[in-house]
Order: structure tokens, then C-alpha cells, then sequence
């Protein structure tokens, strides 16, 4: 009897496969997560397996189960499996690999899938000290806090490939655990933003919430602006405060930066006559937080770096800021401050320095005038979530005119 055509490929494709079977090349299965590795507490996710032709089965392993966890025929293309988790939670998290099973035998299996789920615990705190915006070839710490006794903290960096650092983290008398990621020496392709995760030793796929998104910025070496006061340095509790930035140069915006802060305030620049380029931020009543260091920064609209930092603003208040909380609403217990503690690995650039404690975020909203109370500012919407700072504000013409408002910190125009 003379074989049919399918039965020649057949053939042909089990004595080639039994050739690399035999050589033990038999190709192992790539395995991946959709849409990422990463998935929010009760999202949904898919892990995909896909191995050689005519595959028979697939096999999807999870690390510490001697059995596999699930076994599913290949799809239509013969070639991959799909493995739905309609709600992600810390049952699923794990690190898993896939083998698959062919007519002439079984694969290798894959290299691993370390799949994690966040929003287990409550978020840490991410700040940069002394700030988030560093010139080029500076340096910079990147601290992560928490009230909760995590055993390790991770950085994570957005982009096209994502990195992530990991440190263990350190125990304070005042309860708090800390973890300090030196930066530096700083370039342009440190700028960006990060976010930390907390999580116990013994669930390492198991983290807390992300943090608040920190932007870090690269200034260049343009210009520096200067900061300005018109009440003084020494604020009396209650009095409101007004910073004022301004340059020579025609910047197209500035930004306020307070040092141990995770944020920053951007304001479009105006000109109260040619030449000359300002921007007012009002930072509302000195009782609701503690005084602090402050630098601002021009920038213009067709470059992503600032300039020069200004001289730095020392600003202290007479007769208030006691038990004040600190960054993000955590409020320390009674005991003596924070200082950090020198941390040996790093990005890139180690720089093991001891820096002072965090101070609170600015105010998010400012006061009416003569009025004593809170409100949103006029003309601004709260930023939408995972919005990056840096990019808040639009191109606009600068003209003489009267000064546009500076949204608070949170806001966008």
C-alpha cells in the first residue's frame, strides 16, 4: 500500500522530532503572562505555553505542587495552551513552568514564570531625597518606608523593559522599615518613574499595593532660577505662605521641589514684562505642615530636562509644626527621628550617605483669602491616576498678563 501524503509529513516530522529527542534538543515551551507578570489583587490574567507542532497536551507546573496544576489540549494552531485565572490572588502567585507532551515524547520544561500578585497589603511610601529632580552626574536616594514589617522592599522603574531592585529592609526603634536605593552618578536615561512594593520573605510573590508614583527628573545646566519669598523665612503659625519663582530666561514653566518630598508642584510660567519670566505657588497656611528646604527649577516645553536648581529656600515656623505626620499620612509613634542608614548596593553609582528624615508632602489644595479655609483651586481637576507629573502641563504662550493660577499638588491644569 502506498502512504498518503499526510502520512509521509507525519512521517517525516516524528523522525525529525525522534532525531531531536534522541539528541535531547526536543525544544522546550516558552511561557508568558498576559497582559504581564504583574496582576492587581482580583484582576484577571492568562498564561500562555507554546511549544512544537503536533503537541498533544500541555502541562502548566506550579513551584512546590508535586503534580501539575492544570493540563489542557493545545489550541487550534496545535502549537500553544491557555491558562485563564479569572481573579488573581495569592493562590495563584507563585513561579510556574509548562511542558508539553508530543506523539514521540515529553519536552523540557519551560524556564520560569515568576507570577505575582499586588494589592495584598497596604502601599509603602516612595520619596527621593534630597529631591526629584538631580542634575546630571549628581546623586540621588530613593527611599522606601513603611509602618508594616516588610522584610523586603522593591523598585520598580517603568518603561519599554521594565527593571526592579530589591533590598532588605531595615528596622527602626520608631517602628518603621526603610529600604535606601542610591542613584547615581545621574544621566538622562535615569529619568522616569518609579514605584515601590513591600513584601514578607516567606510569600515573595505576595506584595503589598504600589506606592504613589515618584517622577524623577534630570535637570541640565541652564540657567538656575531664584526663589523668592515676600513674607520672610521665619513664618509665624497660621500665616499663609507664597513662593515665588522667577528667571531671566523665558521658561515656559517651573517647578517647585521640597527637599524629602515625593512630588513636585509644576506651574505654567507668565510674564509680567518682557524679559522676565515667573510663578507663584501658594502653599497655604503654615500650621497645616512644618517648614522645609525648597528649590525650583525653569523648564521649557520642547525638552524633558531642567534647569539648574535654584539656591535652596529655608523656610521655619515660629511656635507650631509639632507631631506633625509624616510623607503619605503615616504618623510615626513617639520615639527619637529617623535617620537614614547607609545602603551598599545600588542602581548604578553607589552612594551610601546618611540624609535627614522625610518631610511632609505639600498641602494639596489652598486657602480663600481672609477666609481660614480649604478649597480646589479654581481651573484645575484632580490628576488621573498613574498620570506622570512631568507631563501636567501643555505648550502655551507666554505673554504679559495677569498670573495663571498654580494648581496644587495632585492637580493638573
Amino acid at each position: 500500500m502506498t502512504p498518503t501524503l499526510p502520512g509521509l509529513l507525519y512521517l517525516g516530522l516524528s523522525v525529525g522530532l525522534g532525531t531531536q529527542v534522541q539528541a535531547g534538543i526536543l525544544p522546550k515551551p516558552t511561557l508568558w503572562a498576559e497582559p504581564g507578570p504583574l496582576v492587581t489583587w482580583n484582576s484577571p490574567v492568562t498564561i500562555w505555553c507554546q511549544g512544537a507542532l503536533w503537541a498533544q497536551e500541555f502541562h502548566l507546573v506550579k513551584e512546590g505542587r508535586q503534580i501539575p496544576w492544570y493540563q489542557l489540549r493545545p489550541l487550534e494552531d496545535r502549537v500553544t495552551a491557555k491558562f485563564s485565572i479569572q481573579y488573581m490572588t495569592q493562590v495563584y502567585a507563585g513561579r510556574y513552568r509548562c511542558y508539553y507532551i508530543s506523539p514521540i515524547g515529553e519536552s523540557q520544561p519551560s524556564d520560569a514564570l515568576e507570577l505575582v500578585v499586588t494589592g495584598a497589603h497596604s502601599k509603602a511610601a516612595l520619596s527621593a531625597l534630597p529631591s526629584p529632580v538631580v542634575a546630571s552626574g549628581g546623586n540621588v536616594t530613593l527611599q522606601c518606608g513603611s509602618w508594616h514589617r516588610y522584610d523586603r522592599f522593591i523598585l520598580t522603574k517603568e518603561g519599554e523593559h521594565k527593571s526592579s531592585w530589591t533590598l532588605d529592609t531595615q528596622r527602626h526603634p520608631d517602628g518603621q522599615t526603610r529600604a535606601l536605593f542610591p542613584v547615581g552618578p545621574v544621566t538622562p536615561s535615569h529619568r522616569g518613574t518609579f514605584r515601590c512594593y513591600g513584601y514578607f520573605r516567606d510569600k515573595p510573590q505576595v506584595w503589598s499595593e504600589p506606592s504613589d508614583p515618584l517622577e524623577l527628573l534630570v535637570s541640565g545646566g541652564s540657567g538656575k532660577p531664584s526663589l523668592l519669598t515676600p513674607q520672610g523665612h521665619v513664618m509665624a503659625s497660621g500665616q499663609s505662605l507664597t513662593l515665588q519663582c522667577r528667571s531671566a530666561i523665558s521658561y515656559d514653566r517651573f517647578a517647585l521641589a521640597k527637599e524629602g518630598a515625593w512630588d513636585l508642584r509644576q506651574c505654567p510660567a507668565w510674564q509680567p514684562q518682557a524679559g522676565l519670566s515667573q510663578a507663584h505657588f501658594p502653599l497655604g497656611q503654615v500650621s497645616s505642615h512644618p517648614g522645609g528646604r525648597y528649590r525650583c527649577y525653569g523648564g521649557h516645553n520642547l525638552s524633558s530636562l531642567w534647569s539648574a536648581p535654584s539656591d535652596p529656600l529655608d523656610i521655619l515656623v515660629a511656635g507650631g509644626s509639632q507631631d506633625q505626620p509624616s510623607p503619605h499620612g503615616l504618623r510615626p509613634p513617639q520615639g527619637p527621628p529617623m535617620v537614614p542608614e547607609p545602603s551598599d548596593r545600588g542602581l548604578s553609582g553607589l552612594r551610601p550617605a546618611a540624609a535627614p528624615p522625610p518631610l511632609p508632602p505639600l498641602p494639596t489644595s489652598t486657602p480663600t483669602p481672609g477666609s481660614g479655609q480649604m478649597q480646589e483651586v479654581r481651573g484645575c481637576r484632580p490628576r488621573a491616576r498613574g498620570q506622570r507629573p512631568a507631563e501636567q502641563l501643555q505648550p502655551s504662550r507666554r505673554r504679559p498678563g495677569p498670573e495663571p493660577l498654580c494648581c496644587p499638588e495632585g492637580h493638573t491644569v
